[in-house]
C-alpha cells in the first residue's frame, strides 16, 4: 500500500529514505526542479574533463619548484616509489581510467539503477567520486601513485558512470513532450564542470601552496567535501514520476512517427537488436572524431599557425623562442577553453533541436556537417585564418557534445523508457572505445608525420580526412537505423508489472494527477540560480582566457 507524505512524494510503508519508493513525486511537484537536480551531480563529476590542471603540480610534488626526476625509472616502479616525482605521461592514465570505468561501470549496474531509482545511485556516485578524491589525497600525500589511481581513477570512475546516467531515464519520463532538451540540459552540466572545476582547483592549490607543499592534497580534500555537499543535494532532490503520469495538456502525437515506439524493450534485449549495435558505432565513431581533436587541441593550433598568434606571420613554430613558445601556449589554452563551450552548449543546442527535427536527422547533419569542416580545415589553415579554423572547430565539437546529448533520446525513441537508463549505460562502452580510438589515431598519425618530417603547420591534414572517412561510415550506420522489431517488444502485462512500484493506484490511469505544474515558479528558479551561479562563473572565467586568441 502507498501513501501520500506532506513532503510531496509517495512514500512506501518501512521504505528507507534511499528507496525507489520514497521519490515518487506527488500532487504539487514541479518537474523544472529536476533538471538542477540533474546538474548539481553532473557538475561536479564533469571535472573529470578538467583534471589536467593537477598534472605539472603533480609532477614536481616532491621537487616543489622543479621535478625530483629519476630518468630510468618503470611505470611498475613509479606506483611505489617515495623519492622521485611522476611523470605528466604517467599521471595522464589517470584520464584514460575516468573514461573506460565511466563505461564500464555505466554498463554494469545501470540495471541496477534502474530498479533502485536515480536517488539512491545518485547517491551511491557521490560516496565514490568524492570518496575516491579523499583517497586520491592520501595517495599525494604519502606520494604513492598507485593509491591515486585507485582513489580518484577506479573508485571515483565507477562514482563518473553512475552519476552520469543517474538523471536520464529519469529526464526521458518527465519530459515525454521534449526528451531531447531534458537530456541535453543534465548533460550539459557534465560538460561544464571543468569550466568550473579547473579554475576552482587552480585558485585552491594556490590558497594552499607553501614552501613545503604544491597544495594539491588539500585541494582534492576541499573539492571532495564540496562536490559531497553538491551531488548530496542533487541526489535528494530526484523525483520520478508516478505510471501513467504525462504533462498537463499534452498527449502522444496522434500521428504515430515510425521512428517513436511506444512499445518498451527489455534490457536483456535491447543488445540483441542490429539498433543497438548501430546506434553504438554511431555515437563512438561521432566521440572518436570529436575527442581526439580535444586532447590535441593546444599543441595543433601551436603548431598550424606558430607566430601567427602573436603578429609574426612568417615565423614557424621551431623559429620561435622559449618566451613566444610560452605566449602561444597561454593563447592555445583559451583556444582549449573555448571548445569547452561550444561543447557545452551543443549539448543542449543540438538535444533541443532533436526534438524538432529527430535523431536521425540530427546525427546526419553530425556527419554531413563534420565531414565538410574536417575537410575544409586544412585549407582553413592554409588560408592563415584563425577565425575560420577556430569557428570550424568549435562546430565540430558543438557535435561532439550534441552527440552524447541526443543518443539518450534516441536510445528512448527506439527501445521506449522503460529501461533507457540501462540501456544508456551499455551504450556507454563506445565512449571507452572511443577514448582509446580518437585520441589513438591522432597522436600516432601525428607522430608518423613528424617522423616524416611533415612541416608542423601540415601535421594533421592526413588526419582530418581520415576522421572525415570516420565520419562517414557513422553517417552509413545511421543510416541503417530502422525502428526495433516487434518481436523484441515487451508486452503490456509485463511492463505493468515492472511499473507497480510507482503506481499511483494500480488502475491504469493516465494524467498529469496535479504533478509537474508550475513551470519556472519561485522555488525552481531559485534551484536553477543555485546552480546557474557556478556554471556562469565558469564562462567568464572560460571567455576571458579565449579572448586571447583574437
Amino acid at each position: 500500500m502507498t501513501t501520500m507524505s506532506s513532503a510531496g512524494t509517495v512514500s512506501g510503508a518501512g521504505a528507507g529514505f534511499l528507496d525507489k519508493e520514497r521519490t515518487i513525486a506527488a500532487a504539487g511537484f514541479n518537474r523544472w526542479l529536476v533538471p538542477p537536480a540533474a546538474l548539481c551531480i553532473h557538475l561536479c563529476i564533469g571535472m573529470a574533463y578538467g583534471f589536467s590542471v593537477f598534472w605539472l603540480p603533480l609532477s614536481r610534488a616532491i621537487g616543489l619548484t622543479a621535478p625530483k626526476a629519476c630518468p630510468d625509472i618503470s611505470l611498475v616502479q613509479e606506483l611505489f616509489t617515495t623519492s622521485c616525482d611522476w611523470k605528466v605521461a604517467s599521471l595522464g592514465w589517470m584520464y584514460t581510467l575516468f573514461f573506460v570505468l565511466l563505461g564500464v561501470s555505466a554498463a554494469i549496474w545501470g540495471g541496477w539503477l534502474e530498479k533502485v531509482g536515480p536517488r539512491k545511485a545518485g547517491f551511491v556516485a557521490a560516496l565514490c567520486w568524492c570518496g575516491g578524491l579523499v583517497l586520491a589525497a592520501i595517495g599525494v600525500y604519502i606520494h604513492q601513485l598507485w593509491l591515486m589511481w585507485l582513489g580518484a581513477g577506479v573508485i571515483g570512475g565507477v562514482g563518473l558512470g553512475l552519476g552520469y546516467i543517474s538523471p536520464v531515464s529519469t529526464l526521458v519520463k518527465w519530459f515525454p513532450d521534449r526528451r531531447g532538451m531534458a537530456t541535453g540540459m543534465a548533460i550539459m552540466g557534465f560538460g561544464g564542470g571543468a569550466m568550473i572545476g579547473a579554475p576552482l582547483a587552480d585558485r585552491l592549490m594556490n590558497y594552499f601552496r607553501t614552501p613545503t607543499t604544491a597544495g594539491v592534497w588539500e585541494t582534492f580534500l576541499a573539492m571532495g567535501a564540496i562536490y559531497f555537499v553538491f551531488m548530496m543535494i542533487g541526489a535528494f532532490r530526484y523525483r520520478i514520476p508516478p505510471t501513467g503520469w504525462q504533462p498537463e495538456g499534452w498527449t502522444p502525437p496522434a500521428k504515430a512517427n515510425a521512428m517513436i515506439s511506444s512499445k518498451n524493450v527489455h534490457l536483456d534485449n535491447a543488445h540483441k537488436t542490429p539498433q543497438f549495435w548501430l546506434i553504438w558505432w554511431v555515437l563512438c565513431l561521432n566521440v572518436s572524431a570529436g575527442i581526439g581533436v580535444i586532447g590535441m587541441a593546444s599543441p595543433m593550433l601551436q603548431e598550424i599557425f606558430a607566430g601567427k598568434l602573436i603578429g609574426l606571420p612568417n615565423v614557424g613554430f621551431n623559429a620561435l623562442d622559449a618566451a613566444q613558445k610560452a605566449q602561444i601556449a597561454a593563447i592555445a589554452a583559451g583556444f582549449a577553453g573555448l571548445l569547452s563551450l561550444f561543447n557545452i552548449g551543443g549539448r543542449f543546442f543540438w538535444a533541443s533541436l532533436s526534438d524538432k527535427i529527430g535523431r536521425k536527422n540530427t546525427y546526419y547533419t553530425f556527419f554531413v556537417l563534420g565531414i565538410v569542416l574536417y575537410a575544409l580545415a586544412p585549407t582553413f589553415a592554409a588560408m592563415g585564418s584563425k577565425l575560420l579554423f577556430v569557428l570550424g572547430f568549435g562546430i565540430i565539437l558543438s557535435m561532439y557534445g550534441g552527440g552524447f546529448a541526443t543518443v539518450p533520446a534516441y536510445l528512448a525513441d527506439m527501445f521506449g523508457t522503460q529501461f533507457v537508463g540501462a540501456i544508456h549505460g551499455r551504450l556507454l562502452t563506445a565512449w571507452s572505445t572511443a577514448g582509446i580510438i580518437g585520441p589513438v589515431v591522432v597522436n600516432y598519425i601525428r607522430e608518423f608525420q613528424l617522423a616524416a618530417g611533415v612541416p608542423r603547420d601540415q601535421l594533421y591534414n592526413t588526419t582530418m580526412y581520415i576522421l572525415c572517412a570516420m565520419l562517414i561510415a557513422g553517417f552509413i550506420c545511421n543510416y541503417l537505423i530502422k525502428p526495433v522489431d516487434a518481436k523484441w517488444h515487451m508486452s503490456d502485462a509485463e511492463v505493468a508489472k515492472l511499473q507497480e512500484a510507482t503506481a499511483t493506484g494500480g488502475n491504469g490511469a493516465t494524467g498529469s494527477f496535479g504533478i509537474g505544474r508550475g513551470g519556472l515558479d519561485a522555488k525552481a528558479a531559485l534551484f536553477w540560480l543555485f546552480v546557474g551561479i557556478p556554471l556562469a562563473w565558469g564562462i567568464y572565467m572560460t571567455l576571458l582566457s579565449a579572448v586571447k586568441i583574437l
